[in-house]
């Protein structure tokens, strides 16, 4: 029988090994000459905390599950009750299918099944890729319908410390503006970084609990954003992002079945509730493709 996970497919290039399974296109694991780059889960587990998977067609929350786009008002189902909002979107739980697949590369692809909540043609494909520079991954959007659609695509890794708690870690990310949320974790606007909250210059996690976001990456010559992981062991992680990725999440895990066992570095597209406000919210016309690129590398 297949796993709860899905179908399993190993990647790997010199040191680098990466599996990747098809329940909404998940890196279950990544490891760099043995170490864990990625909190790993098991085949046979259902994805603890959306662990390694592509949140589309929207990250983060949606207040009520609820949306009105093009004149219409719109109802997806609330999957996390306790703040009635719709998490993380409708792919992270389908079965993706393998398009094509190498030794160091898998190509996943999703028909996302139109739903009397999100009643559009939308095709995805999820590329990672291993290399001399670490893993790549690339997700394609399509709009296959005859009408608009609304898109936001996130990005769910869960970045592991080693063998060290997360409070002997630091982290530093690339943003120069925090989103602020409500108790139900929904924006109410932005303000400039301070405090815990900015992280332009590493930062001891220590003690340190974060379910935020961040917007306005400073991006390098490259057009990149990056965040960066350093631990106890040496191990310094850099996770990277292209231009769409306008906003990053990070989550520290301070709640049960995760434990603080890794911290989520999370690109995305647009940040919660981005159905309800507009805001960085992509429309695809029809015949419309957005793509996001983003990848990570153990130094």
């Amino acid at each position: 029988m297949t796993p709860r996970s899905g179908q399993q497919i190993t990647l790997s290039h010199g040191d680098k090994v990466a599996t990747i399974a098809t329940i909404g296109a998940a890196l279950r694991e990544h490891t760099v000459a043995g170490r864990d780059v990625v909190v790993p889960f098991a085949a046979d587990e259902i994805a603890p905390a959306f662990n390694g998977m592509v949140l589309a067609p929207w990250p983060n929350r949606l207040q009520d599950g609820a949306y009105t786009f093009a004149g219409r008002t719109l109802q997806v189902a609330v999957s996390e009750p306790a703040r009635s909002t719709a998490l993380h979107g409708l792919a992270c739980w389908e079965r993706w299918e393998v398009d094509s697949v190498s030794p160091s590369a898998v190509t996943l692809a999703l028909e996302l099944p139109a739903s009397p909540g999100y009643p559009f043609q939308l095709t995805l494909t999820t590329t990672y890729a291993l290399a001399d520079d670490g893993l790549t991954v690339t997700t394609v959007a399509r709009n296959e319908g005859p009408e608009p659609l609304p898109y936001g695509v996130g990005f769910h890794p869960w970045f592991s410390p080693g063998d060290a708690p997360l409070d002997d870690c630091t982290l530093q990310l690339d943003a120069a503006t925090r989103v602020t949320v409500d108790d139900r974790l929904l924006p109410l606007g932005t303000v400039p970084v301070d405090g815990k909250y900015d992280l332009r210059s590493p930062r001891s996690l220590a003690g340190v609990v974060l379910d935020d976001a961040w917007v306005d990456p400073i991006l390098d010559t490259d057009g990149r954003s990056w965040c960066r992981l350093s631990s106890r062991d040496g191990a310094l992680t850099e996770i990277w992002a292209d231009s769409e990725a306008t906003a990053w999440q990070v989550c520290t895990g301070d709640f049960p079945g995760v434990e603080r066992s890794g911290v989520a570095i999370e690109p995305m597209s647009c940040i919660a509730d981005a159905f309800r406000t507009g805001d960085r919210l992509i429309t695809l016309e029809p015949g419309d493709m957005h793509a996001l690129s983003w990848g990570m590398r153990l130094r």
